[in-house]
Parts: structure tokens; C-alpha cells; sequence
């Protein structure tokens, strides 16, 4: 009896031992594999057919002639910082040397007024469109959570928002501009008046999707649960804090990715309709130009937006991860 037993313990070892190796290499090929095969037929695909399309500036940009133009503007971007240290070394020394003439002398502080480059206008669409997305959230998740708390707040607010939420940025632009430009006059300004102008217009356009979802995640939260908070008679903020914000985080976060991805995408209309600084600017500013390099970088372009995108996406996705209880909404 005791040998069988072993016969078939040490049988069902190597079978076991099969699954999870199976698991796993199941795990690879959904994670690595399947994903670089898209993108391979991707580049294919986009290859053959730039070849097929000519235009006014030439062929259609393939993956080679991108790829050449990423190494081009990093190039630009050496070049030009560069040339920023050289300024910034020449100012020194000239006032260094006319202290040393007049020591009364007030030495004076000059910025290197050279073009920004393709990195630099990236770190700046990148600061506008999180402080955009910062100030959207602080207004609409408080917002959401009290319309989800009353029902009149509700039904009083949501034809507002209703009416409000598919107005393009293109329509508030250039009332937004207006009112900076009438509001905001200073002769020693903390930010400029295109970073103000960005920004509110990508909040604007960011706001409703977080507010609806926060609405809804608030109002359909579990009568149990909202039956607790009765039986214990917990304060108006305890209650938010331990009943309300932890069950309805779920839908709040799907609220905050689908707004960060909105205020992405507004950011670049924005500035590319307002020649505000960023990656708009340089996608503008290209098609303008008209060389033959135009749309190679334009195309960098949109592959680098595309990029940033997915990775706003992923990094919500992540936070969400880290503090929501029901780790099965943090799978896509």
C-alpha cells in the first residue's frame, strides 16, 4: 500500500510541476510576447504603406526616418544647452569683471533667450497638463462626492454638466485667453499668461469626466455600509473618510484616467490653436516649416504624445493599484 502511494506521489510531481511552468510561460507570452508581434506588424504594416504615399514635402515618414529624426533632435537639444552654458559663462564673466572695476557695480541677471528644444518643450506640456489635471481633481472630486452624498445637489447640478461636458477646447480657448488676458495683468507675473491659459483650459475640459464618475461611485455605494455609518453615527467627515472614499475609490480613479487622458489630448490642441509653449507648438511649428525633415519630426511627435499617453494612463493605473481595496478594477 505505502508503495503505491509513493508510486503515485512522485507521478503527480512532475505534473504539477508541468502546470506551473505552463502558467508561467502563459504569463510570458500574454505579457511579452503577444504585445511585441502587434507592434511588429504595426511597423510593417506602417513601413509598406509610407512607401505608397507622397506628398507635397515628400514621402510619408516610415519607422527609419523617425527613428533618424529622434537622434536629430537630441542632437538639437546638446547643441542648444550648449549654447545656453556658453551664455550664461560670458554673463559671468562680464560682470565679474565690471565688480572688479566698480565694486558698486549691480550685477544684472539675463536668461539665454534661445529656441526651446523638442526635450524642453516636452517638460513643459508635461508640467502644464499634471498642474491642469491637479487643479481639475481638487475641484472635482469634492464636487462629485457631494452630489453623490444629495440627490438635489445632483439633480440640480447635472444638467449644468451635461450641457458643459462635450464643449470642445477649441470653443474655450479663446474665451479663456480673453478673460487672462483682462484678469491677469502684472508687471512682475509668477507664471505666464500662455502657461495660465493652457492650464485652465485643461482643467476645464478635464473636470466633468471626474465629477460623474466620483457622482456615481459615491451615490451606488452599499446600503450595508451606509447602514454602519447610521448605526454608529459617524460625523459627516469620519463618514467620508471611512465609508465613502475607500468603497467608491474604484469609479473615482476611472473618473481621474479618463480625465487624464482627455487633459492630455486637450493640452496639445491647445497650444498648437494658441502657439502656446509645448509639444503643440512644435508640431505647429513644423508643419509650418515645410522642410523635408517636417513631417519625419512631426511624426516623432505624435509617437512621443502617443507614448506620454499610455504612460499617464499606466502611472493612474499604478496609484489606483497601491490604494484601492479591490485590486480586480486595476487590471486594465
Amino acid at each position: 500500500m505505502s508503495l503505491t502511494m509513493t508510486t503515485i506521489n512522485s507521478s503527480t510531481v512532475p505534473e504539477k510541476m508541468m502546470k506551473i511552468v505552463k502558467v508561467v510561460f502563459n504569463k510570458m507570452i500574454s505579457a511579452l510576447l503577444l504585445p511585441l508581434i502587434g507592434i511588429a506588424i504595426f511597423l510593417a504594416l506602417w513601413s509598406i504603406s509610407a512607401q505608397s504615399i507622397h506628398t507635397s514635402l515628400g514621402e510619408f515618414p516610415g519607422p527609419s526616418a523617425v527613428v533618424k529624426q529622434f537622434s536629430s533632435l537630441y542632437d538639437e537639444h546638446v547643441t542648444e544647452r550648449a549654447k545656453s552654458d556658453a551664455f550664461y559663462k560670458r554673463l559671468e564673466k562680464r560682470n565679474a569683471a565690471k565688480l572688479e572695476k566698480d565694486p558698486s557695480y549691480v550685477a544684472k541677471q539675463r536668461k539665454y533667450t534661445g529656441k526651446e528644444t523638442f526635450l524642453d518643450q516636452i517638460f513643459t506640456s508635461l508640467i502644464t497638463v499634471t498642474c491642469g489635471f491637479l487643479v481639475a481633481a481638487i475641484i472635482a472630486i469634492p464636487l462629485g462626492i457631494w452630489m453623490g452624498l444629495s440627490q438635489k445637489l445632483n439633480s440640480a447640478l447635472n444638467p449644468i454638466i451635461q450641457i458643459f461636458k462635450p464643449v470642445s477646447p477649441l470653443a474655450w480657448l479663446p474665451l479663456v485667453t480673453m478673460v487672462v488676458s483682462a484678469l491677469y495683468v502684472s508687471d512682475d507675473p509668477m507664471v505666464s499668461k500662455s502657461f495660465l491659459t493652457s492650464l485652465i483650459t485643461v482643467s476645464l475640459c478635464s473636470l466633468w469626466p471626474m465629477v460623474i464618475n466620483t457622482s456615481i461611485g459615491v451615490s451606488s455605494i452599499d446600503s450595508d455600509l451606509l447602514n454602519v455609518s447610521k448605526v454608529l453615527r459617524l460625523p459627516t467627515f469620519v463618514h467620508i473618510r471611512k465609508i465613502v472614499l475607500p468603497a467608491s475609490i474604484p469609479m473615482i480613479f476611472t473618473g481621474m484616467r479618463l480625465s487624464f487622458g482627455v487633459a492630455w489630448m486637450v493640452l496639445i490642441a491647445a497650444e498648437m490653436l494658441a502657439q502656446n509653449p509645448g509639444l503643440g507648438k512644435f508640431v505647429w511649428d513644423e508643419f509650418q516649416n515645410g522642410s523635408s525633415d517636417s513631417l519625419a519630426r512631426i511624426m516623432a511627435a505624435v509617437v512621443v504624445i502617443g507614448f506620454i499617453g499610455f504612460l499617464l494612463d499606466r502611472t493612474m493605473l499604478q496609484l489606483q493599484r497601491k490604494v484601492s481595496w479591490d485590486k480586480s478594477s486595476a487590471n486594465v
